[in-house]
Protein backbone atom coordinates (compact mmCIF):
# COMPACT_ATOMS: atom_id res chain seq x y z
CA UNK A 1 0.00 0.00 0.00
CA UNK A 2 1.77 3.34 -0.93
CA UNK A 3 1.72 6.25 1.01
CA UNK A 4 0.62 9.71 0.57
CA UNK A 5 2.38 12.52 1.65
CA UNK A 6 1.35 16.35 0.81
CA UNK A 7 3.98 18.73 1.27
CA UNK A 8 2.02 21.93 2.33
CA UNK A 9 2.82 25.00 3.27
CA UNK A 10 0.27 28.21 2.91
CA UNK A 11 3.48 30.84 2.25
CA UNK A 12 4.62 30.93 -0.99
CA UNK A 13 8.19 30.99 -2.03
CA UNK A 14 9.51 28.64 0.30
CA UNK A 15 10.29 25.69 -1.81
CA UNK A 16 7.29 23.17 -1.71
CA UNK A 17 7.35 22.80 -5.37
CA UNK A 18 11.65 22.43 -5.42
CA UNK A 19 10.98 19.64 -2.78
CA UNK A 20 7.92 18.20 -4.33
CA UNK A 21 9.80 17.71 -7.07
CA UNK A 22 13.28 16.64 -6.02
CA UNK A 23 12.60 14.49 -3.55
CA UNK A 24 10.18 12.78 -5.58
CA UNK A 25 12.90 12.33 -7.76
CA UNK A 26 15.04 11.08 -5.67
CA UNK A 27 12.89 8.54 -4.24
CA UNK A 28 12.41 6.85 -7.92
CA UNK A 29 16.03 7.26 -8.18
CA UNK A 30 16.63 4.98 -5.30
CA UNK A 31 13.80 2.44 -6.59
CA UNK A 32 10.66 3.20 -5.50
CA UNK A 33 7.32 4.04 -7.98
CA UNK A 34 6.34 7.48 -7.23
CA UNK A 35 3.57 9.81 -8.34
CA UNK A 36 3.61 13.41 -8.31
CA UNK A 37 0.27 14.68 -8.00
CA UNK A 38 0.14 18.97 -8.86
CA UNK A 39 -3.13 20.66 -7.75
CA UNK A 40 -1.73 23.63 -8.03
CA UNK A 41 -3.27 25.89 -10.31
CA UNK A 42 0.54 27.41 -11.50
CA UNK A 43 1.63 24.67 -12.80
CA UNK A 44 4.87 24.71 -11.57
CA UNK A 45 5.77 21.11 -10.62
CA UNK A 46 4.08 19.76 -13.97
CA UNK A 47 6.78 22.32 -16.09
CA UNK A 48 9.60 21.95 -13.21
CA UNK A 49 9.26 18.35 -14.18
CA UNK A 50 9.79 19.02 -18.19
CA UNK A 51 5.99 18.82 -19.23
CA UNK A 52 4.27 21.60 -21.04
CA UNK A 53 1.41 22.43 -19.19
CA UNK A 54 -0.19 24.70 -21.69
CA UNK A 55 -0.18 21.68 -24.23
CA UNK A 56 -1.98 19.24 -22.14
CA UNK A 57 -5.72 18.62 -22.85
CA UNK A 58 -6.23 17.17 -19.47
CA UNK A 59 -4.71 17.33 -16.28
CA UNK A 60 -5.89 16.67 -12.41
CA UNK A 61 -8.97 19.11 -12.99
CA UNK A 62 -10.34 17.13 -14.97
CA UNK A 63 -10.01 13.91 -12.49
CA UNK A 64 -11.26 16.19 -9.81
CA UNK A 65 -14.60 16.87 -11.41
CA UNK A 66 -15.47 13.34 -12.20
CA UNK A 67 -14.41 14.18 -16.15
CA UNK A 68 -11.81 11.23 -16.38
CA UNK A 69 -10.67 8.77 -14.24
CA UNK A 70 -6.53 9.54 -13.03
CA UNK A 71 -5.13 7.09 -14.84
CA UNK A 72 -5.94 8.81 -18.28
CA UNK A 73 -4.37 12.33 -17.06
CA UNK A 74 -1.42 10.37 -15.68
CA UNK A 75 1.95 11.42 -17.91
CA UNK A 76 5.43 9.56 -17.88
CA UNK A 77 8.18 11.92 -16.78
CA UNK A 78 12.11 11.30 -18.15
CA UNK A 79 12.65 9.39 -15.40
CA UNK A 80 12.04 5.70 -14.85
CA UNK A 81 9.34 4.88 -11.87
CA UNK A 82 9.10 8.76 -11.87
CA UNK A 83 5.13 9.81 -13.29
CA UNK A 84 3.11 13.10 -12.80
CA UNK A 85 -0.40 13.67 -12.61
CA UNK A 86 0.05 17.16 -13.88
CA UNK A 87 -1.91 20.48 -13.15
CA UNK A 88 -3.39 22.75 -16.21
CA UNK A 89 -5.01 26.28 -16.15
CA UNK A 90 -8.39 24.72 -15.82
CA UNK A 91 -7.63 23.75 -12.04
CA UNK A 92 -7.25 27.94 -10.98
CA UNK A 93 -11.49 27.68 -11.40
CA UNK A 94 -11.33 24.56 -9.38
CA UNK A 95 -11.97 25.79 -5.67
CA UNK A 96 -15.03 27.65 -6.76
CA UNK A 97 -15.95 25.06 -9.14
CA UNK A 98 -15.48 22.22 -6.07
CA UNK A 99 -17.84 24.39 -3.53
CA UNK A 100 -20.74 23.55 -4.68
CA UNK A 101 -19.79 19.66 -5.23
CA UNK A 102 -21.15 16.91 -2.48
CA UNK A 103 -18.06 15.74 -1.05
CA UNK A 104 -16.20 18.50 -1.49
CA UNK A 105 -13.34 17.73 0.62
CA UNK A 106 -12.75 14.11 -0.60
CA UNK A 107 -12.35 14.45 -4.58
CA UNK A 108 -8.83 13.94 -4.46
CA UNK A 109 -8.95 11.51 -1.76
CA UNK A 110 -11.42 9.50 -3.71
CA UNK A 111 -9.33 9.45 -7.06
CA UNK A 112 -5.89 8.73 -5.87
CA UNK A 113 -7.54 5.24 -3.53
CA UNK A 114 -8.01 3.89 -6.80
CA UNK A 115 -4.33 4.08 -8.13
CA UNK A 116 -2.45 3.83 -4.56
CA UNK A 117 -1.68 -0.08 -5.01
CA UNK A 118 0.40 0.82 -8.15
CA UNK A 119 2.97 3.39 -6.31
CA UNK A 120 5.21 3.51 -3.29
CA UNK A 121 4.86 7.25 -2.66
CA UNK A 122 2.11 9.56 -4.24
CA UNK A 123 3.59 13.22 -3.09
CA UNK A 124 0.86 16.24 -3.43
CA UNK A 125 1.88 19.64 -4.45
CA UNK A 126 -0.64 22.11 -3.42
CA UNK A 127 -1.07 25.21 -3.42
CA UNK A 128 0.22 28.37 -1.09
CA UNK A 129 -2.72 28.73 0.07
CA UNK A 130 -5.35 27.22 2.69
CA UNK A 131 -8.02 27.21 0.25
CA UNK A 132 -10.23 23.90 -0.71
CA UNK A 133 -7.53 22.22 -2.73
CA UNK A 134 -5.10 22.52 -0.26
CA UNK A 135 -8.01 20.46 2.22
CA UNK A 136 -8.07 17.98 -0.36
CA UNK A 137 -4.65 17.54 -0.03
CA UNK A 138 -4.76 17.05 3.56
CA UNK A 139 -7.65 14.56 3.18
CA UNK A 140 -6.04 12.64 0.84
CA UNK A 141 -2.92 12.58 2.40
CA UNK A 142 -1.57 9.98 5.08
CA UNK A 143 1.07 11.76 6.36
CA UNK A 144 2.10 16.08 5.81
CA UNK A 145 5.23 17.34 5.03
CA UNK A 146 6.48 21.07 5.87
CA UNK A 147 8.85 23.44 4.43
CA UNK A 148 10.10 26.16 6.26
CA UNK A 149 12.44 28.51 5.01
CA UNK A 150 15.19 29.85 7.67
CA UNK A 151 14.42 33.11 7.74
CA UNK A 152 12.84 35.64 10.09
CA UNK A 153 9.29 35.40 9.07
CA UNK A 154 9.34 31.99 8.47
CA UNK A 155 7.27 31.21 11.24
CA UNK A 156 4.76 33.71 10.87
CA UNK A 157 1.41 31.38 9.01
CA UNK A 158 2.69 28.47 10.91
CA UNK A 159 0.24 28.52 13.69
CA UNK A 160 -2.48 29.04 10.97
CA UNK A 161 -1.47 26.05 8.97
CA UNK A 162 -0.94 23.75 11.90
CA UNK A 163 -4.90 24.89 12.91
CA UNK A 164 -5.86 23.82 9.34
CA UNK A 165 -4.26 20.48 10.05
CA UNK A 166 -5.80 19.88 13.17
CA UNK A 167 -9.06 21.02 12.11
CA UNK A 168 -9.24 18.53 9.27
CA UNK A 169 -7.58 16.12 11.69
CA UNK A 170 -10.56 16.66 14.21
CA UNK A 171 -13.46 16.39 11.03
CA UNK A 172 -12.49 15.08 8.18
CA UNK A 173 -9.43 12.90 8.58
CA UNK A 174 -8.67 12.01 12.42
CA UNK A 175 -5.22 9.33 11.25
CA UNK A 176 -3.83 12.29 8.82
CA UNK A 177 -0.12 12.95 10.75
CA UNK A 178 2.65 15.17 10.11
CA UNK A 179 5.54 13.68 8.83
CA UNK A 180 7.68 16.48 10.05
CA UNK A 181 9.11 19.68 8.89
CA UNK A 182 11.89 20.11 6.63
CA UNK A 183 14.27 23.31 6.69
CA UNK A 184 14.16 25.10 3.07
CA UNK A 185 16.79 27.68 1.70
CA UNK A 186 19.42 27.12 5.08
CA UNK A 187 22.29 30.11 4.33
CA UNK A 188 24.61 28.77 6.84
CA UNK A 189 26.40 32.45 6.65
CA UNK A 190 22.92 33.95 8.12
CA UNK A 191 23.23 33.89 11.98
CA UNK A 192 19.14 34.20 11.77
CA UNK A 193 18.88 30.49 10.15
CA UNK A 194 20.03 29.29 13.26
CA UNK A 195 17.61 30.94 15.92
CA UNK A 196 14.79 29.88 13.34
CA UNK A 197 16.35 26.35 13.58
CA UNK A 198 15.65 26.56 17.57
CA UNK A 199 12.55 27.63 17.48
CA UNK A 200 11.29 24.97 15.02
CA UNK A 201 12.91 22.34 17.24
CA UNK A 202 10.09 23.65 19.65
CA UNK A 203 7.30 23.40 17.32
CA UNK A 204 8.09 19.98 16.05
CA UNK A 205 9.95 17.93 18.69
CA UNK A 206 11.78 14.88 17.21
CA UNK A 207 10.13 15.76 14.25
CA UNK A 208 12.37 17.97 12.11
CA UNK A 209 14.19 16.46 9.12
CA UNK A 210 18.06 16.50 10.00
CA UNK A 211 18.80 16.93 6.30
CA UNK A 212 18.51 20.75 5.35
CA UNK A 213 18.14 21.78 1.92
CA UNK A 214 20.54 25.09 1.19
CA UNK A 215 20.15 27.82 -0.29
CA UNK A 216 21.09 27.16 -3.99
CA UNK A 217 21.33 28.92 -7.16
CA UNK A 218 21.31 25.42 -9.14
CA UNK A 219 18.36 24.13 -7.49
CA UNK A 220 16.72 27.71 -8.47
CA UNK A 221 17.89 26.96 -12.15
CA UNK A 222 16.69 23.58 -12.37
CA UNK A 223 12.61 24.10 -13.04
CA UNK A 224 13.66 26.64 -16.03
CA UNK A 225 14.98 23.83 -18.13
CA UNK A 226 12.21 21.52 -17.05
CA UNK A 227 14.44 19.59 -14.89
CA UNK A 228 14.50 17.91 -11.34
CA UNK A 229 18.14 18.54 -10.01
CA UNK A 230 18.69 14.80 -10.11
CA UNK A 231 18.85 15.39 -13.93
CA UNK A 232 20.27 18.86 -13.84
CA UNK A 233 22.94 19.06 -10.96
CA UNK A 234 23.60 16.19 -8.64
CA UNK A 235 26.58 16.54 -6.97
CA UNK A 236 25.68 20.27 -6.45
CA UNK A 237 24.65 20.89 -2.79
CA UNK A 238 21.14 21.08 -3.85
CA UNK A 239 21.04 17.31 -5.37
CA UNK A 240 23.06 15.95 -2.47
CA UNK A 241 20.90 17.94 0.13
CA UNK A 242 17.41 16.01 -1.47
CA UNK A 243 18.70 12.56 -1.91
CA UNK A 244 20.07 12.71 1.93
CA UNK A 245 16.21 13.49 2.90
CA UNK A 246 14.73 10.78 0.06
CA UNK A 247 17.15 8.60 2.00
CA UNK A 248 16.15 9.70 5.79
CA UNK A 249 12.40 9.39 4.82
CA UNK A 250 13.13 5.69 3.64
CA UNK A 251 14.88 5.46 6.69
CA UNK A 252 11.87 6.08 8.61
CA UNK A 253 9.78 3.73 7.23
CA UNK A 254 12.35 0.52 7.58
CA UNK A 255 11.76 1.35 11.28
Amino acid sequence: MGKIIAIVNQKGGVGKTTTAVNLGAYLAYLGRQVLLVDIDPQANATSGIGIDHRNLEHGVYEALIGQKPIYEVIKHTLQEGYKVAPATIALAGAGIELVGMEDREFRLKRILQDIKDEYDYIIIDGPPSLGLLTVNSLVAADEVLIPIQSEYYALEGLSQLLETISLVQNNLKPELSIKGAVITMFDKRNRLSGSVMRELYQYFPNRVFRSVIPRSVRLAEAPSFGRSILHYDPKSSGGRAYERLAREIIDIERR
